[in-house]
């Protein structure tokens, strides 16, 4: 699915925690940053919030082969000189 709402996109770019998501999206990207960040801090109690919101384990594990597939792609392209494309520039 790709999100229409370009100032959304803007704003999610420019900080997800000020760009008015709804609490389910905020979860989500609680979730994503640690798992990017400290991926060896995370817990089973990190799972709880994603839960609250209504995400059932098969839509967790999506959330989780995103965010690491993302993450894998960065740390190849940075660890390979790769530049971004111009579209991902701004």
């Amino acid at each position: 699915m790709e999100i229409e709402d370009t100032e959304k996109v803007a704003a999610v770019k420019k900080d997800w925690r000020t760009a008015g998501l709804s609490i389910r999206e905020q979860a989500l990207c609680v979730w994503a940053e640690k798992l990017t960040l400290t991926p060896a801090d995370m817990s089973p109690s990190d799972l709880e919030p994603l839960r609250s919101v209504g995400l059932d384990d098969a839509t967790i594990l999506d959330l989780a082969q995103v965010a690491s597939y993302f993450n894998y792609i960065n740390r190849m392209a940075d660890g390979l000189g790769v530049d971004l494309e111009e579209s991902m520039m701004s």
